[in-house]
């Protein structure tokens, strides 16, 4: 399956998609599959008017704990 090899995105790649690819189509996402690493940074890079899923993976228990409790994580 897709799911079986994650695999984080290098510093280039990131900035590439942040910069150039998202703001010209984060209107058109309705669902998100991340990488814990790359998450916040692709979450704050634009608006997501019509997200509606989010997949987070590598996450470690403590990690997904801080993001269903803590007011603070993306400001």
């Amino acid at each position: 399956s897709s799911y079986d090899s994650i695999y984080s995105l290098s510093n280039s790649m990131l900035d590439r998609f942040c910069l150039q690819i998202l703001p010209k189509i984060n209107n058109k996402i309705k669902s998100f599959n991340l990488e814990i690493s790359s998450m916040k940074r692709i979450l704050l890079s634009a608006n997501y008017p019509n997200l509606f899923e989010l997949g987070i993976f590598n996450i470690e228990k403590e990690a997904a704990l801080c993001l269903v409790t803590r007011k603070d994580n993306f400001t």
